[in-house]
């Protein structure tokens, strides 16, 4: 899918999910500003990569629960590639810093989640649109399941914070929607290369046999590749009808039934 000429900002595009995303954009010929927040090191590895891609882009650093460092991450934007096609937010906090339940999470950890999701995106946006036409395409990153759920107590903040997320997207799209301009969130299972490697290797290992076993029906996990080609067809001319909605790229596991077994689910 050729996207030549197109210009990107992927916040967190050093590691993970936000590096698939970068990578698979520059597949299609999208020149891609590469934020980081403190690891350089990995940043500088994802523009290689980018680079290795036939593509080009640039670093930028900002801490995004800064409002004043969110703006200037988009002048610098602006001075590089003069304008902006494609916005996507997904820069997350580290999880010791908003991981607690609901009876011990601190004013501090509340904010930090609300801060790097729901504020994060109010002022990206804001900033992006004045550099965009139509045609440009927003993207915030969820997980709509812990949105919408309470079992995992500790994601109280950032499940909070990403439900928040998700409405700004249904009122940023209608918003923006005589512009041409599209804005939605893409919501990933449990995905490899991601926030799964930081937890102990005997819960990343029960996380992936309970998929693997059949609760993501494809039988195997996401990966950053599976996510950032997600956020490329929606790049698409094709896409350009799909606003305001939360996109499942899961493998099937957010149609599983969470009362029953999957190996009874699945036969």
């Amino acid at each position: 899918m050729a996207l030549d000429r197109k210009h990107a900002l992927s916040t967190g595009s050093s590691r993970g999910i936000g590096r698939g995303i970068a990578l698979a954009l520059a597949e299609s010929g999208v020149k891609v500003a590469i934020h980081y927040f403190q690891n350089e090191r990995a940043a500088k590895e994802t523009l290689d990569q980018v680079r290795k891609r036939g593509s080009d882009g640039f670093l930028v650093q900002a801490d995004v629960t800064r409002p004043d460092q969110i703006t200037e991450m988009f002048q610098k934007v602006k001075a590089e590639f003069g304008n902006l096609d494609i916005f996507v937010s997904n820069a997350r906090p580290e999880a010791s810093t908003f991981f607690q339940p609901p009876l011990d999470i601190t004013l501090e950890q509340w904010d930090t989640a609300f801060d790097s999701q729901a504020k994060a995106f109010l002022v990206g946006v804001r900033e992006a649109l004045p550099l965009m036409s139509a045609g440009g395409r927003i993207f915030a990153i969820t997980y709509a399941q812990g949105s919408r759920t309470g079992g995992l107590q500790p994601w109280i903040g950032m499940g909070s914070a990403k439900a928040a997320l998700e409405s700004l997207v249904r009122y940023f799209a209608v918003a923006v929607a005589k512009r041409g301009i599209t804005v939605n969130a893409i919501s990933p299972g449990w995905t490899e290369d991601s926030v799964l490697n930081t937890l102990p290797d005997q819960v990343q290992q029960l996380i992936r046999d309970w998929h693997n076993r059949g609760w993501t029906p494809m039988g195997r996990l996401g990966t950053p590749a599976d996510v950032g080609d997600v956020a490329t067809l929606l790049c698409s001319e094709k896409a350009r009808w799909i606003t305001g909605q939360v996109i499942y790229a899961d493998g099937g596991a957010s149609l599983m039934n969470p009362e029953v077994p999957p190996e009874i689910q699945i036969r």
